[in-house]
């Protein structure tokens, strides 16, 4: 007899899944695997609608050790606040590893991606930015800027953050709506939100670099996390060679990536090889070690989180009792 599919509502996941320690340590172990395991993680499936300035990635892998994986469809569709709607939505199915059965269906609008994708901030921030980084700059307005702010809070004794968007507007009332317990203002431009910061994180669907490599100083570090497609940029490809780069996953980053640019401008070579986040998390590869350094984490995000994640809310479910069930 078929086992029982259940059914997880966003409403659910959020009570189950805040952003904290937990899932800082859910992702950490993901990376760890990437770097220790034999992991099957395919290249990322996308499909673009650009009449509708939308795109669609479909991620999964399996990770040796856990009973299920899972297989995350996670649209973008960036139009969509003009018409009321959230930019970002999406699910997971949580299959059996071990009969290929559907376990569970987590209709999370994408939140767990949100999640795990703030959750790989703060893991590249624990092992590549100073640990006495204290003055956050956020670049981008939305729901991710948020939580990248938050989630670096978990890791780093930040003292103070600036946000910068293009919109002004949204910078300012996200900065004004936050309540953290330390001063957040927003900024008219990039370079006085970077100036001073010893963490920048860039979380915006840019096709273009709006963070030059002039503005960066030795002892900053950077996560670029909105550079997940090949049209998109955010980092100016002159600071990808300059800095110390760490890739979430090298194969990937060099197709999709800010390093993807840095080939194409010809300032790094298409073979060069640089260690990736798990490496330097498993202790394969030195992390933060010189002050003076910049640092560079390019994540594009990986299937592999979308399992941990999905794992863990999966788990944490069954043993509340939550959500519903239904026989096939």
């Amino acid at each position: 007899m078929r086992p029982p599919i259940t059914v997880l509502t966003e409403t659910d996941l959020r009570a189950l899944m805040p952003l904290d320690a937990a899932a800082v340590d859910c992702i950490e172990d993901a990376f760890r695997a990437l770097a220790t395991k034999p992991v099957a993680m395919p290249p990322v499936l996308r499909l673009d609608i650009p009449e509708h300035r939308g795109e669609v990635d479909v991620k999964t892998a399996y990770i040796p050790g856990l009973d299920s994986f899972a297989i995350k469809i996670s649209p973008g569709f960036f139009g969509n606040p003009a018409i009321g709607l959230p930019s970002t939505n999406g699910m997971m199915v949580v299959l059996s590893a071990q009969t290929g059965l559907v376990q569970a269906l987590l209709l999370d609008n994408g939140y767990l991606t949100d999640l795990r994708t703030a959750a790989a901030g703060a893991v590249a921030a624990r092992h590549l930015a100073r640990p006495d980084a204290a003055v956050a700059a956020i670049l981008g307005g939305g729901m991710q800027a948020e939580m990248q702010l938050r989630a670096l809070m978990l890791v780093r004794p930040l003292r103070a953050a600036r946000i910068w968007a293009r919109d002004t507007g949204r910078a300012g009332r996200l900065a004004a709506r936050l309540d953290l317990g330390i001063p957040v203002i927003a900024t008219a431009s990039v370079a006085e939100a970077v100036r001073g910061a010893d963490v920048i994180v860039t979380t915006t669907p840019a096709e273009k670099p709006i963070l030059h490599a002039d503005l960066v100083a030795p002892g900053q570090h950077v996560t670029a996390m909105g550079s997940d497609a090949e049209h998109k940029n955010e980092i100016d490809p002159a600071l990808v060679a300059r800095a110390t780069y760490v890739a979430d996953r090298l194969s990937q980053t060099r197709r999709l990536g800010e390093l993807h640019h840095a080939i194409a401008a010809g300032l790094v070579a298409p073979d060069a090889v640089f260690p990736e986040l798990g490496q330097i998390v498993a202790g394969q590869v030195p992390g933060h070690t010189d002050a003076r350094a910049i640092t560079l984490a390019d994540l594009t995000g990986t299937g592999i989180q979308d399992t941990a994640i999905a794992a863990l809310a999966l788990a944490r479910a069954q043993a509340a009792g939550a959500g519903q069930t239904f026989n096939m």
